[in-house]
Parts: structure tokens; C-alpha cells; sequence
């Protein structure tokens, strides 16, 4: 896992996943949003969303938070893994709501600066009501016609994130055949 990329609806906690694997994996992380977002919520034009992603993804080592279907492809191709956390819609408008009030008048850590926080829009809530529906068939499309080589997660629960986090923390600091060894000697003890 050295190029991975973290999508789903917001509120899913894609930026705070980021950076805890990035802490984990030793990774630097890159939140589109605060590539993206130029200050007063002004967003950069897409063709230099483009190049941008497509100068990030040269790298061999990071992490990309962040959906922007337009160019999702550009990072689902350079991925070795994508993480999509495909958590409820409710989960999600709560965390919003959560994240609005706890950063009020704040730029939040993963957005450009001078994009201050502030009350989500109808447009925003709705795109995160409808994601499963509207959007999740495509993100799901694509996410299989991946190649074989990239290895895809989906994650529909805080209980799955945690899971998976712990897992790799234990790959990580184990290595792979420590980590098998001892889930071979707690299966057969229980």
C-alpha cells in the first residue's frame, strides 16, 4: 500500500482515515479539498483540477482523499488501493452537521485556507441523501473495472474503518509474516 485512494460520500471521514494512515504507513497525505478549493470557496477550473491531479499521482508514495468524479479516474488508475467508504447517508448528514458546528467561522485542516466553514448547503446535504442512489452505481463500475492488481475495500461502517485501520497497523508494525503467524495462533485458541 504505497499509492492509495480514499472516496465516498462526505461525512464518510475520508480526511481523517487519510491521515491516520498516513501516520500509520508513513505516507504523505493529500486532501483534494484543500488542493482544490482556493480561498472564499472559489473552485480551481477543471482542466486545472486535471494537470494538478495528474503532476500528484507521479509520485510513488501517497494518499489522495477526496471524490471529484470528473477526475476520479486519474487516481483510481495510478492506485495500488482504493478505500470507498460507503457508510449511511444518515451517519454521514450527522457528521456534517457535527463537523459545520465544531469548525464554525474555522478553516478545517483539510480544506484551502480562507475557505472558512460554514452551514452545508441544500445542494451539498442533498448530494450526500442521494449518494448511494445517484452515485455509488458508478463509483461501484468503475471500482471494477479496475485492474487486478489494485486492491479495493469497501468499507459501509465506523466498525469496518476501525477494523481495517487495526489491521493494517498490525501488518505495519508486525509485518506480513508475524501478523499471519499470530492470526493463525489466535484462531486456534480462540
Amino acid at each position: 500500500m504505497k499509492r492509495i485512494v480514499i472516496i465516498g460520500p462526505g461525512g464518510a471521514g475520508k480526511s481523517t482515515l487519510a491521515l491516520q494512515l498516513g501516520a500509520v504507513l508513513d505516507l504523505p497525505v493529500i486532501h483534494l479539498d484543500r488542493e482544490l478549493w482556493q480561498p472564499g470557496w472559489v473552485i480551481t477550473p477543471r482542466d486545472s483540477q486535471v494537470r494538478l491531479q495528474a503532476e500528484m499521482v507521479t509520485g510513488d508514495r501517497w494518499i489522495i482523499d477526496g471524490n471529484y468524479g470528473a477526475t476520479l479516474q486519474i487516481r483510481l488508475t495510478a492506485a495500488d488501493t482504493v478505500l470507498f467508504l460507503d457508510l449511511h447517508p444518515l451517519r454521514c448528514l450527522w457528521r456534517v452537521f457535527k463537523r459545520s458546528i465544531r469548525y464554525r467561522g474555522r478553516t478545517r485542516p483539510d480544506m484551502g485556507p480562507g475557505c472558512l466553514e460554514r452551514w452545508p448547503n441544500r445542494e451539498f446535504l442533498t448530494w450526500i441523501a442521494t449518494y448511494r442512489r445517484r452515485k455509488r452505481p458508478a463509483v461501484r463500475q468503475m471500482l471494477g473495472q479496475l485492474s487486478s492488481s489494485t486492491d479495493v475495500h469497501e468499507l459501509r461502517s465506523p466498525r469496518q474503518v476501525r477494523h481495517f485501520l487495526k489491521e493494517i497497523t498490525l501488518r505495519h508494525a508486525l509485518g506480513e509474516a508475524a501478523l499471519a503467524a499470530a492470526l493463525n495462533e489466535r484462531a486456534r485458541f480462540g
